[in-house]
């Protein structure tokens, strides 16, 4: 998904939960936040077994496109959580 310059809030955080959602089926999953900032927290078994930085690059590459560019509407993830659901207990 390529984004047309810069998303309203409402569809950046849409674009967010769809794209990490094809990156992690089935996942657990809360974005919010607004003007180009984000927090991102996911919840899934597919962590199990990954570093911290290994979780983390898996969510960043599902929304590597709405970071790049001038005009990206996510500037910044301020606060990216990723979890086992066993972790999450």
């Amino acid at each position: 998904m390529t984004h047309p310059g810069r998303l309203s809030v409402e569809a950046t955080l849409e674009a967010i939960r769809t794209q990490v959602n094809a990156a992690i089926p089935g996942c657990d999953l809360a974005v919010r936040g607004g003007g180009g900032h984000y927090e991102i927290t996911v919840t899934s078994d597919r962590f199990d077994g990954l570093n911290r930085v290994k979780r983390q690059r898996l969510v960043y590459s599902s929304i590597k496109d709405l970071m790049a560019g001038h005009d990206a509407p996510v500037h910044a993830v301020d606060r990216l959580i990723t979890r086992t659901l066993a972790e999450a207990k």
